[in-house]
Formats: C-alpha cells, structure tokens, sequence
C-alpha cells in the first residue's frame, strides 16, 4: 500500500492485514507507488517520482532489496491488466518514454535484467536523436523557495542572449510536469525556442506541505515562480528578456492569462488552452466534484470571495500587453467556450491583437488527432510571429 504518513510524502509499505504492523518498502521524500506483486509473491515492483523522472524497481521482500530496472531517464513504470507479470514471473511489462521517444511497451526479462523494445510508436519522419533532450533544473523563486522544471535546450545555439524561450505551466494545479515525450516542447525546441516547465508550489510529487503551498493564493505564489523560470531564463546567457511566451492547458491556461494581465511586462506573446477565466463564475457552472476540487483549493465562496475575485484572470486582463491566441473546444464542459469568448472581447476592447479558435465536438483537451495537430501548428505560427519576428510585431505596434 501507499501512504503518506512519513512527513506527507508518499511512500510504500506492506501492511500485515493480521498484525496490523507495516513494514516499509520505501522510505523517500519523493513520491512512492507501489505496482504489482510477482505470481509467487516473492517480488513486488514500486515505482519513484524523483523531481518528474520516473524509475521503476523490484523490492525481494525476504531479503529487502531493491533493483533498479535498466531503463533510461524519462517515465518508467509496469504496466499491464491484471498483472504486469507473465504467468510464470520471469518476465515484466513495462511502460517506458522520455523526451526523445513516445510511450512504447518493453518486455523485462528477470533472468538477464535486459529489457527487450516490444511497440515502436510512429512519429511520422523524426529521428529521436534530432529532437533536444530534456534537463532537470532548480532555481530560487521570490520567497528563496527551490523550484523544480524540467528544461529543453535546441541544439547549436549562440549563448548571445538572442534567443527567444517559452514558459510552459502545467494543468491542474494539483499536477505535475514530467519527464515524458512532451509534443508542445519537442516542437518547439527542434524549432529553436528554448523551453522550461516549472512545477510550482501547489504541484505534487513534493510532499502535502509544497502541494498545499497555494492554498487561496493561486495566480500569486505559483505564478511568481512561473516568472522567475523567466529570470533564470534569461540568466543562462542565451535568452532575450524581450522574446519570453506562455503557454499552457486548463490551469496552465489560467496561468497563461493570469501571466499576461498580472505580469503584463513579461511576456512577448501567450497561447492559452480553455483557461479558466473566473472562479467564481466557474463555481456556478461546475459539476459537484468539481465545485468541491475548487472550493479545496480558494476556500469558501461566500466568505472568501475576494480570495476569488483577485485570484480570476477577468481582474487583470486589461492590463495585458502580449498578443494572445485563444484555443477552446465548443464543448467543454469545465470551462465552457464562454469563458474564452470574454478574454477574446477584452482583448479586442484594448485593441491587442488576438485570435481564437473554436474546435466542434472537442471537449477539455483535444481529442481528435488533427486538431492536436492544428493546434500545435497555430501555437508554433504564433510565436515565431511575435517571438521570432521583428520588435513591431513583438510588441503589437
């Protein structure tokens, strides 16, 4: 079982269901899941989230050992219904991609400790060794509090501070960015553009106290730690402080457009995906589940409204000064096409350039593969117009 009993961070342990007692397989400040057992229940594998990477073990519960399965950096973990394991545990299923390589399935085998490429997923006429590997760094926000992200570096650039970059927040908040086959950062780093994904207080896999960090302060502290991924940025010698985008989906789209109204001096240009637009608003048209997700998270709508009003992009967009691309489905259901409409109004009433589209039949997130697709490409056309092109199209003018 997992549990986060030892000082709020996940970890696993195998209770004794007559005695009561536990005895711990992991004991970690990470973040600890547990997997399958083998068929002789001799073995179990878990698997660590260490700063987003993924590793995968097999713990021998008579000797208490751990092995480290032979994958490389990225998202390593078993995989399969009911088990993981074959019949006869000698061999292991498991689910392994990183930033070069999409999730594909290898087969373990226990005897060798080799594991054998099993699915080789399609992407189209790319090479894998073209596309820029993924780092994880850590620099200091506002408060000196450490921030994690993972970084993507395009290969052969000038350390001339002429480059442009693009910040990338996650969903949720209570998500995480991690070490995965991630298309929005190989498209644009195998184009030039310099990215990281920062996971800001309020993401998991830190513990409950850096998770519970932004409790009725989302759009404050996390999106400070959003632009001091940009101060680091620009520290690295090969960034231009003036061709800095945003963009992200569902929170990360709220971060986006609470980026541009908050932090309007910042950024060059953003691209948000059905963001959320007004809490309160929100709270009204939500399903229950939701409604208590949100309320978790800034408190009681009643009493703390001003906790909501000041945390909603709506307060704040005016200000904004980045041109904005607005992609929404018609049909979501958490943050309804409305919502995007009245960004798309604001902007047009302060005479900022902007576009939207308006996919049919999508919900939160695209599900069909051509509007992935174009998506992605209006995402990379509107940054190298305003990122890449001359400083009057940076600035709007």
């Amino acid at each position: 079982m997992t549990s986060n009993e030892k000082g709020g961070f996940e970890n696993v342990g195998l209770l004794d269901v007559v005695s009561k007692q536990m005895t711990w397989v992991t004991d970690t400040q990470w973040e600890a899941s547990g997997a399958d057992f083998t068929p002789d229940g001799k073995r179990l594998t878990y698997v660590i989230n260490q700063d987003g990477r993924a590793t995968a073990y097999l713990y021998d519960i008579a000797a208490k050992t751990s092995q480290k399965l032979a994958f490389p950096e990225g998202i390593t973990s078993p995989g399969g219904n009911p088990s993981a394991f074959s019949p006869r545990g000698d061999k292991l299923l498991v689910n392994h991609q990183d930033a070069q390589h999409p999730a594909d399935l290898w087969v373990y085998d226990m005897a060798s400790a080799k594991p054998q490429q099993l699915t080789f997923s399609a992407i189209a006429s790319l090479n894998p060794q073209a596309l820029p590997t993924s780092e994880v760094v850590h620099y200091k926000s506002f408060d000196g509090q450490i921030i994690s992200a993972l970084f993507w570096m395009p290969y052969n650039l000038q350390r001339d501070g002429s480059n442009p970059a693009v910040v990338l927040p996650h969903g949720g908040p209570t998500g995480q960015t991690v070490d995965s086959f991630n298309s929005i950062a190989a498209a644009l780093a195998s184009r030039g553009y310099i990215c990281i994904a920062p996971n800001v207080r309020g993401s998991t896999g830190y513990g409950l106290e850096f998770q519970k960090a932004n409790f009725k302060d989302l759009g404050g502290g996390d999106l400070q730690d959003e632009v001091y991924a940009t101060k680091f940025l620009i520290d690295t010698g090969y960034v231009d402080a003036k061709k800095i985008g945003i963009t992200g989906g569902s929170y990360g789209g709220y971060m986006t457009l609470m980026a541009v109204g908050k932090t309007p001096d910042i950024w060059a240009a953003g691209v948000e995906l059905f963001g959320i637009v007004d809490w309160y608003t929100m709270l009204q048209h939500e399903d229950a589940f939701l409604q208590e997700y949100e309320k978790s998270l800034l408190g009681d709508p009643e009493k703390d409204r001003t906790v909501y009003e000041n945390a909603s992009p709506i307060k704040y967009l005016r200000n904004a000064k980045a041109p904005l691309l607005v992609l929404q489905g018609e049909n979501d259901i958490r943050v309804p096409k409305e919502e995007a409409e009245q960004v798309v109004q604001i902007y047009k009433s302060i005479g900022k350039p902007v576009d939207a589209k308006y996919y049919p039949q999508e919900g939160h997130g695209f599900a069909k593969r051509e509007n992935q697709v174009d998506s992605l490409k209006r995402a990379i056309a509107w940054f190298d117009k305003y990122l890449k092109g001359g400083s009057e199209a940076r600035t709007g003018e």
